[in-house]
């Protein structure tokens, strides 16, 4: 995913191993959808919103009975318009 070395490469650059962190943290709250998927709100169509509980990250996901899409993981500082053309 495109976003997530975005994001690795800038937290590394900020801090050396803070890109591992920031990569370990997103993978973490990506598994946690198994338990949590579906209990978050419609942000835009049929796509949900997770917050990372870290980083300024959303993952966007779809869920079809019990099969969850990880459709993207976008850093929230992005102007709204850019994130609905980008799920779009």
């Amino acid at each position: 995913m495109e976003d997530l070395n975005a994001g690795y490469l800038f937290y590394e650059a900020q801090e050396r191993g803070l890109g591992e962190y920031f990569s370990d943290s997103l993978k973490s709250d990506i598994e946690g959808l198994q338990v949590t998927g579906g209990v978050h709100r419609l942000a835009y169509k049929d796509y949900r919103r997770a917050l990372s509980r870290i980083f300024p990250y959303a993952i966007y996901y779809t869920m079809e009975e019990q099969i969850i899409t990880i459709w993207a993981v976008i850093d929230c500082r992005r102007n709204p318009e850019w994130i609905s053309e980008h799920l779009g």
